[in-house]
């Protein structure tokens, strides 16, 4: 890895050193969400999504390419151990928003870093809480999108999120994990599974979304989807969905989110078959 251009992709300051602190962690975390898309597009190309950290690095880096959640965290994870943080792997199961179902284990790649004694969750790999979360603490924690909470059942961690709702007591589970480290390796069955299961979001819906400093974009199938938030917890302002051609993809592919294909795109936006067991 060349860390000072994986810095330069996430907007680090050329002439400023990055050591291990919680600034540098919550600048990088934001930065890297903002910077690099969440996308499965090498998926719908007719290509095949592979975990070797270099190849990440040369994906993501140098080819300027964004991934889903083992390609995106699992290339930030190295970089943090590279300039000095203290990081742990861990698998979270994502709750489906179509479907209402968890996925199984190892279905999301998330990370644990300890800086002087207090941890947090990182996760820039999903598209939900823009700066790292405590892990000690179950109170709500407000960010510049949205309210959210790490709450505790037993040995499992749940990551929730304020609904869209009049209630404030109100809560939206994202995921599901517990504190036991991971390998890579851990990973390869569940990243072959996303890449081939009608039960999963990644080979049913072609999609690509980004971090906006007031709200978000989204392209899923030929759909593009754009979301403005008010300002007041994250809470959306006015949202967007507008049809596209293949030549309009292509288009705002490289516009909105900095991406040149180079294998024809198919486009798709399938119904998720929900699986069988609801782990």
């Amino acid at each position: 890895m060349d860390v000072q251009k994986y810095l330069m992709r996430l907007g680090w300051p050329v002439s400023c050193p990055c050591s291990p602190t919680l600034e540098s962690l919550r600048f990088l975390h934001l930065q890297h969400l903002l910077s690099v898309p969440f996308e499965d597009l090498t998926i719908h190309t007719g290509e095949r999504v592979r975990l070797e950290l270099p190849l990440l690095y040369d994906k993501i880096v140098v080819k300027r390419r964004g991934g889903f959640c083992y390609e995106n965290n699992g290339l930030f994870s190295w970089l943090l151990s590279q300039l000095g943080f203290q990081v742990e792997i861990l698998s979270a199961q994502v709750r489906n928003r179509f479907t209402g179902v968890y996925g199984p284990p190892f279905d999301h790649l998330i990370m644990k870093v300890t800086l002087e004694g207090e941890r947090w969750l990182c996760d820039v790999g999903l598209g939900g809480f823009q700066i790292p979360l405590s892990l000690d603490v179950e109170t709500p924690q407000t960010q510049s999108h949205g309210v959210y909470r790490v709450r505790a059942h037993g040995n499992l961690l749940f990551v929730e999120t304020r609904a869209e709702s009049e209630d404030p007591s109100s809560w939206l589970e994202l995921y599901k994990f517990t504190l036991q480290p991971c390998q890579r390796e851990d990973f390869e069955a569940m990243c072959e599974y996303h890449q081939t299961s009608m039960s999963s979001v990644f080979f049913c819906k072609s999609l690509c979304t980004l971090l906006l400093p007031n709200g978000r974009v989204t392209l899923m199938g030929r759909k593009l989807i754009t979301s403005l938030l008010s300002g007041e917890d994250g809470a959306p302002v006015k949202t967007t969905k507008v049809d596209l051609t293949d030549e309009e993809i292509i288009k705002i592919l490289r516009e909105k989110f900095g991406i040149v294909l180079t294998s024809p795109l198919i486009s798709k936006d399938s119904d998720i078959v929900p699986p069988s067991v609801n782990y």
